[in-house]
């Protein structure tokens, strides 16, 4: 199958990453219309002819995160109806992902019911990134590819191979993502027992693992208010930790976060562009998950295995 025959399209939630996967397929984003009427209804219209291609839809679900699924339901919708071979689902950041169980009585099972959303649009195929819950893949009755950040930050976090430097989970939940970049490191690794308070608010209560002098990076798959990495690290340096920095796969950060971020409590956040995210002058690096998409998206279209996109560079 030649690239011709794949469109990929781009909702508003993150363009810039659209084109830079487009860049690295060697193909132009298709043309898309989409407005907004005075009651805030979404209008899409695709403006080249895609019958009978294999379309690819780009579009995270950050925030405003019921805006941007509500458009992609309608980009699928219309990929459909324009008689679209097959169309993915391409979503860097998968919303509602934390809402994956009944844990309290009457609450709803969200990340089940976007799944369901989404084959009932249309979408043929999901293509998505570091889910906060990878049973989520079992919601779709339809093939999921589902990618690992931690092979963009390898090559970044090369250079603290076979060093001192501990990789700490900011809670116990994220234990074996902490366990993953400790072996793809060979570093020593433990975990933050944790309190939610409030909504925004964290209370970090243990520390399991030897932190005094050595300098410690914080993982963890989402982070928002900013609230859990604040915890975690002031429990670390206040056990003997020399440094302290994150690595994130999604930066969904509002304006909580960036005032925790400006307190200095972190000497960097390593993150992904999934979402977009603006550095604010603050201590932020922002890694490009275009390739890693993009080369995803290439052998979907050709039908190609995506094992080896899971392997970590040279080793």
């Amino acid at each position: 199958m030649q690239i011709g025959e794949m469109k990929i399209l781009s909702g508003t939630a993150n363009p810039e990453l659209c084109r830079e996967i487009c860049d690295y397929i060697g193909t132009e984003p298709c043309s898309v219309s989409i407005k907004r009427f005075p009651d805030q209804e979404i209008w899409v219209k695709i403006n080249e002819n895609i019958r009978g291609t294999d379309v690819f839809i780009v579009q995270p679900t950050c925030p405003p995160a019921n805006d941007h699924l509500m458009e992609l339901l309608i980009l699928i919708d219309a990929a459909r109806r324009a008689s679209a071979n097959r169309i993915t689902a391409v979503l860097p950041f998968y919303g509602y992902a934390r809402q994956d169980r009944k844990d309290q009585p009457r609450v709803p099972i969200t990340a089940k019911l976007v799944a369901n959303l989404l084959v009932t649009a249309g979408a043929n195929r999901v293509l998505t990134m570091d889910l906060h819950a990878p049973q989520i893949q079992g919601f779709f009755d339809m093939p999921v590819d589902h990618l690992y950040a931690s092979t963009i930050f390898e090559d970044y976090l090369r250079k603290y191979r076979n060093s001192d430097l501990v990789v700490i989970s900011p809670d116990v939940g994220g234990l074996k993502m902490v366990s993953a970049y400790a072996n793809m490191l060979n570093l020593s690794f433990g975990f933050v027992a944790k309190r939610r308070t409030g909504a925004t608010t964290v209370e970090a209560t243990n520390l399991v693992g030897d932190v005094k002098g050595r300098p410690v990076l914080l993982v963890d798959d989402l982070t928002e208010s900013a609230g859990t990495l604040q915890a975690a690290a002031q429990i670390c340096r206040e056990n003997g930790a020399t440094e302290v920095k994150a690595c994130v796969s999604h930066a969904v950060l509002n304006e909580k976060g960036y005032e925790r971020l400006r307190t200095g409590f972190l000497d960097e956040l390593i993150t992904t562009n999934s979402v977009p995210v603006d550095p604010h002058d603050l201590p932020i690096t922002v890694l490009s998950v275009a390739e890693l998409l993009g080369e995803a998206m290439l052998r979907v279209c050709n039908h190609q295995s995506v094992t080896s996109l899971f392997n970590i560079k040279g080793y």
